[in-house]
C-alpha cells in the first residue's frame, strides 16, 4: 500500500503529522500552568472550568466526523484545514480581551485538535504496512509523554517571564512547519470513495447527542445536582439524538457509523476496552492530585512528579509494544495491559494518609504500563476488524472511545469527591473551622472544586480549614478509587474476550 513513496518522503510525512499532534497534546498541558494568570488579567472566575471544558467538547465531537471525512475526501486538504483552524484559533485565543471571547476561540481550537488527533492516527496507519503499523503508531504515543513533560514545565516558564498570551503564540511556528511539511510531502495512499454522499443529518444528531451526554458528566454534581432539571434535560436531549442518529445512520447510503460494525466483536470489543480504559486513567489524572496534596500534604513539585509516572508509563509502554507487537498476538498484549492496569488500580485501595511517594509511584506507573498496552493493541484489533476503505472510521472510533470514556470518568469521579465536600462547605452542616469563610470563598470552591488546593486558593484559608478540607477530600478521592478498580475490572473481563486476528472474521459485515 505504500509502495508509492521514499523512506525519506515517509518521514517527513510522520514527523509533521506528529508535530501537529504535539500542538494538541500541548495545548492540552500548558493550559493548566497558565489559567491562575489568566484568570487574574481577564477576571470570571466563574468560567474557569470552561475554558477546559469547551475545548474538550469540542474535541470530542469533531474526532467521529472528521475520521468519516477521511475515507471520503483527502487527507491531506482535512489536515490543512484542522491544522491551519487550529493555528487561527490560537492567535485568536491569545488576543483575548475577556473570558467569554477565549472560551470562544477554545472551542475552534478543540475542532481543530480533534480533526488533527483523527487524522495523525490515519496517515501514520497508511504510511506503514499492516506488519509495521504497531511500530509507527506507538510513536504518537511517545508525544504525550513528550508533551507531559514539557507542558507543565513551560507553560509556568512562558508565564513567568513572558506573558500569558504566548502559550498560545508560540503554537504558530510549530504549525506552520506542520503545515508546510504536509502540504508538499503527503500524499495519498489509500483510494478514497468514488460516490460521496454527506451524512449531514447523521452529523447533527451525533453533535447534539454526544454534546448533551458529555453535558451530563460535566456539569452533573458541580454546577447542577444530579437529579435537577438542567441535568435530566440534558440526559433526555442526549438520548432522543442518538435514537434519531441510529434511525437516520440505518437509512443512510453513506452513514457517519454503519451499525453494522458493532456486529463484529473485534470492533466492538476493540472500542469498549479503551472506553474502560480512558475512564479510570484520566479518573486517576484528574483527583489524584487532590489526594496527594489534600490528603498526603505533598507539594505541587511531588505531585507533578508522580502524575508524570501515568503518562511515562502509558508512552513507553506503548513504544515498547510497537517494537514487538508484529511477533506477538495483539489479544494477548491487552490482556496484560489490562492485568497491569487492574494491579495499578487495585494498589490505590491501600492508600491512606500514611501512603508514601514510592508507592503513588509504583501505583501510577502500574497503570500507566497497562494504559499503554490497552489502547496500542485495541486500536490495532479496531483497524484491522474493518476493511481497509474504513480505516478512517475505525481509527477514529477508537479514540472518540477513549474521549468519551475520560469524559464520563472524570464527571462520575468529580461527582462522589464534590458530594465529599459538600458536606464541610454547605452553611448547614459545618463543622465549625469554615463558619467564619466568606461566602463568596465558599461558592467559589463549591463551584470549581478543581482549584481547591492552588497556592492562591489556600491562602484564603485558615489552617484548620485547610486540614478539614483537606481530610474531607482524601476520603472523597478514596471513593474514586473504588470506581476505578472496579471500572478496571471490567476491562480485563472485555480484553480476555477479545478475538484472534483474521481476516476470515474481519471483513466487513454485509446485508
Amino acid at each position: 500500500m505504500n509502495s508509492g513513496i521514499s523512506s525519506r518522503t515517509r518521514n517527513l510525512i510522520v514527523a509533521a503529522s506528529l508535530l501537529a499532534l504535539f500542538l494538541g497534546a500541548l495545548d492540552a498541558l500548558i493550559m493548566s500552568a497558565a489559567m491562575p494568570t489568566i484568570v487574574a488579567d481577564l477576571g470570571a472566575i466563574h468560567l474557569y472550568s470552561w475554558v477546559y471544558s469547551t475545548y474538550f467538547l469540542a474535541r470530542a465531537v469533531s474526532l467521529p466526523i472528521f475520521g468519516k471525512l477521511a475515507d471520503l475526501y483527502q487527507n491531506k486538504t482535512l489536515f490543512l484545514i484542522s491544522t491551519a483552524l487550529f493555528l487561527l484559533a490560537s492567535v485568536a485565543a491569545g488576543c483575548s480581551p475577556n473570558m467569554p471571547f477565549l472560551i470562544a476561540a477554545r472551542i475552534f481550537q478543540g475542532i481543530g485538535a480533534g480533526g488533527n488527533f483523527a487524522l495523525v492516527y490515519i496517515i501514520l496507519s497508511d504510511v506503514s504496512a499492516p506488519e509495521k503499523r504497531g511500530k509507527m503508531l506507538s510513536l504518537a504515543s511517545s508525544i504525550w509523554g513528550i508533551s507531559s513533560v514539557l507542558g507543565p514545565s513551560l507553560g509556568g516558564f512562558i508565564v513567568s517571564y513572558f506573558s500569558w498570551r504566548w502559550i498560545f503564540f508560540i503554537n504558530v511556528p510549530i504549525g506552520l512547519l506542520s503545515l508546510a511539511g504536509i502540504a508538499f510531502f503527503l500524499v495519498e495512499l489509500r483510494p478514497q470513495k468514488s460516490e460521496i454522499h454527506l451524512d449531514l443529518a447523521g452529523a447533527f444528531l451525533l453533535l447534539v447527542g454526544v454534546v448533551a451526554f458529555l453535558m451530563v458528566f460535566m456539569t452533573g454534581g458541580s454546577h447542577f445536582p444530579w437529579l435537577s432539571p438542567e441535568i435530566i434535560a440534558f440526559a433526555l436531549v442526549s438520548l432522543a439524538a442518538v435514537f434519531g442518529f441510529y434511525l437516520t445512520e440505518k437509512r443512510a447510503r453513506d452513514p457517519i457509523l454503519d451499525f453494522r460494525f458493532f456486529r463484529l466483536k473485534g470492533f466492538r470489543i476493540g472500542n469498549f476496552a479503551p472506553f474502560l480504559s480512558s475512564f479510570a486513567i484520566f479518573s486517576l489524572f484528574a483527583y489524584a492530585p487532590m489526594f496527594m496534596q489534600g490528603g498526603l500534604g505533598m507539594n505541587p513539585m511531588e505531585v507533578g512528579a508522580g502524575m508524570l509516572t501515568l503518562s511515562l508509563g502509558w508512552s513507553a509502554s506503548a513504544l515498547v509494544l510497537g517494537q514487538v507487537i508484529h511477533r506477538m498476538q495483539k489479544r494477548t498484549s491487552a490482556r496484560i495491559g489490562s492485568l497491569f492496569l487492574l494491579s495499578g488500580c487495585g494498589l490505590t485501595l491501600f492508600f491512606s494518609q500514611t501512603t508514601t511517594m514510592t508507592e503513588c509511584i509504583v501505583s501510577f506507573t502500574l497503570v500507566g504500563i497497562g494504559m499503554g498496552l490497552v489502547t496500542l493493541s485495541t486500536l490495532l484489533v479496531v483497524q484491522e476488524s474493518l476493511d481497509i476503505s474504513d480505516l478512517g472510521v475505525a481509527t477514529s472510533s477508537n479514540q472518540f472511545a477513549r474521549t468519551l470514556g475520560g469524559a464520563v470518568g472524570i464527571g462520575i469521579s468529580g461527582g462522589f469527591v464534590t458530594r465529599a465536600l459538600t458536606y464541610e462547605l454547605d452553611p448547614g452542616s459545618r463543622t465549625g473551622v469554615l463558619a467564619g469563610l466568606p461566602e463568596e470563598i465558599l461558592e467559589s470552591l463549591k463551584q470549581n472544586i478543581e482549584t481547591l488546593f492552588q497556592p492562591e486558593v489556600q491562602s484564603m484559608l485558615p489552617a484548620p480549614a485547610r486540614q478539614a478540607l483537606g481530610e474531607a477530600v482524601a476520603n472523597g478521592v478514596s471513593s474514586v478509587f473504588w470506581i476505578v478498580f472496579l471500572v478496571s475490572l471490567l476491562c480485563v473481563w472485555l480484553c480476555f474476550l477479545i478475538p484472534k486476528s483474521g481476516r476470515g472474521q474481519d471483513t466487513r459485515p454485509r446485508d
